[in-house]
């Protein structure tokens, strides 16, 4: 299947989006899949699953070679998280795609609040949260990454400067590599979903979308410096509200039909 103009626009946004914020890209991924390709619901949350770990993980690298991971949050927050999206993934099996594709555009509404939202980075405001508060946030990120598909950054880097203590750019960091591991963990759950319900990936989809968005997100970690984070993300969060209610718009009908 060859990718039109906005498919490939569409993946490279996915990327630029995850290398300026830490996160987003998931959040892209789905409608790119569903809307820009014409996938099936449950293979668009699968395959971003698997587009979205890989864009991670080497959009992580910069941030490893300068040592920014705080590698004991990855534990704390990211075990629970991995537990957790192999919990969601395997609720999918009892949920269909399209209602699926609803949790998925409330997903987005609550991120484009997220986005939206002034968040303090004063030092002195963060409250660094107990070892179990922090692996609970961890789980229930994670069964909503399993769920609908979506890496959960922009839950994991608010909770990561507000409750973790980190700084900005460490929980960027920090964020990429827990995104990577609960994804590969619920594609690895998806893949015996898939093949319970007889749907095949398209695995050169999956191959093209993952290049651009790794392209992309090389770009986004190499401009994040020299952007306005704050307007940026207010952008960001209000492309969010349109793409969630057409979503619904779209979807609702068929689930609930008027």
């Amino acid at each position: 299947m060859g990718l039109s103009i906005f498919a490939w626009l569409g993946a490279l946004a996915i990327g630029v989006s995850l290398g300026l914020l830490g996160s987003g890209g998931s959040i892209l991924t789905v409608p790119v899949l569903v809307y820009l390709i014409g996938q099936d619901e449950k293979l668009a949350i699968a395959g971003s699953l698997a587009i979205v770990g890989a864009i991670a993980l080497a959009g992580s690298l910069p941030y490893l070679r300068k040592r920014q991971v705080d590698w004991r949050i990855v534990v704390l927050f990211g075990i629970p998280g991995m537990a957790g999206t192999y919990m969601g993934a395997s609720l999918a099996s009892w949920i269909s795609g399209l209602i699926q594709l609803v949790l998925f555009a409330l997903v987005m509404l609550l991120a484009s609040w997220q986005m939206l939202k002034p968040m303090a980075l004063d030092h002195a405001l963060r409250q660094p949260r107990s070892v179990w508060k922090i692996g609970l946030d961890g789980l229930l990120v994670g069964i909503l990454t399993g769920l609908v598909g979506v890496g959960g950054g922009f839950l994991i880097v608010p909770a990561l400067v507000l409750l973790g203590g980190l700084s900005m750019h460490r929980a960027v960091a920090t964020s990429l590599v827990i995104i990577a591991l609960k994804s590969f963990t619920g594609f690895w759950k998806y893949m015996d979903v898939l093949d319970k319900q007889g749907l095949v990936l398209d695995w050169k989809v999956i191959a093209m979308v993952t290049v651009l968005g790794i392209v992309g997100s090389f770009i986004g970690s190499r401009i994040a410096g020299r952007v306005d984070q704050q307007r940026l993300k207010k952008l960001f969060g209000l492309f969010l509200i349109v793409m969630g209610v057409y979503i619904l718009a779209r979807t609702v009908p068929s689930v609930w039909p008027f």
